[in-house]
Parts: C-alpha cells; sequence; structure tokens
C-alpha cells in the first residue's frame, strides 16, 4: 500500500511538472544583486565566468549546438513551450549568457545556490541533470539559442 501511495505521488508530482503553462515573472531577470551568488552579477554559479559573443551568429556553433540539444536536451526542453523543462525561446533574452552555460553545465550547484534557478527547480518540479556536456559544447548551444532568439 505504501508502494502504491509513493508511486502515485511520484506520478502526480511528473504530471503536474509537464502541464503546459506559461513561463511568468520567475523567469525574467532579477535584478543583479538578487543573484551576486559568485560575486560577478547574475551569471550564475559554476566555470563560466566571462563570454565574449559576436553580434553574427556562427554558423558551424548553431549546427552544432542544434544537434547536440536534440541529442542531450530535446526529451526535457521544447523550443515554444513548457515541457519537463521552460520553453527555450527568449532565454538569450532572459538570461546572461554565462548564466545559461553555467546552468548547462552546472545544474546542480546552479539549483542549489542560484536564486533564479532555485525559482525554476520550484516551479518546475524536476532537477536539470548534467548531459555530459563540454564547455565548447555548452557554447554551441548556447549559439543555437541565440539563433533562435534572432529569429
Amino acid at each position: 500500500m505504501q508502494k502504491i501511495i509513493i508511486t502515485a505521488l511520484i506520478i502526480l508530482s511528473a504530471v503536474a511538472g509537464c502541464t503546459k503553462k506559461e513561463e511568468a515573472a520567475t523567469t525574467s531577470t532579477p535584478p543583479a544583486a538578487a543573484t551576486a551568488t559568485t560575486g560577478g552579477g547574475d551569471i550564475g554559479v559554476g566555470p563560466v565566468s566571462s563570454v565574449t559573443l559576436e553580434a553574427e551568429l556562427k554558423a558551424d556553433l548553431v549546427k552544432n549546438g542544434h544537434d547536440l540539444f536534440a541529442a542531450k536536451c530535446a526529451a526535457c526542453h521544447k523550443v515554444d513551450e513548457r515541457y519537463v523543462g521552460p520553453a527555450i525561446k527568449g532565454v538569450t533574452e532572459r538570461r546572461k549568457p554565462e548564466w545559461i552555460m553555467n546552468m548547462i553545465l552546472n545544474p546542480q550547484e546552479m539549483t542549489q545556490k542560484d536564486p533564479v534557478a532555485q525559482e525554476l527547480l520550484g516551479e518546475y518540479m524536476t532537477q536539470m541533470t548534467f548531459q555530459n556536456v563540454t564547455q565548447d559544447e555548452a557554447r554551441a548551444i548556447l549559439e543555437y539559442f541565440r539563433s533562435i532568439d534572432k529569429k
């Protein structure tokens, strides 16, 4: 009986996390003071402290990022809609590139120490997992996200 109750609670949590709901104010970029967990402002917690973005997208990075996203991220993220995790569209307008890369590279610590990541975990009720990507691969995924937001 106890196993049935626990199983039911897990299923209900999963369903609640997957229900379609617009991303609200919890995903807007908060003031820098609210996320200054590394002393570097709202860049999150992790290995990336600075990212230089060129005005023009790099086609090779976009293609590589698309392929990586399809292989490692699409099980939980959709471009235009909430799924297990937040929709990707608009993320580069809401977050700094360093924050995005740190979330990809260091999701566990981000949800423990970064206020924005903690809010997202509370809203989506699912811990983002590390998908064994390198910093270069995270940069390619970021470039793919930029390409989505430039359309």
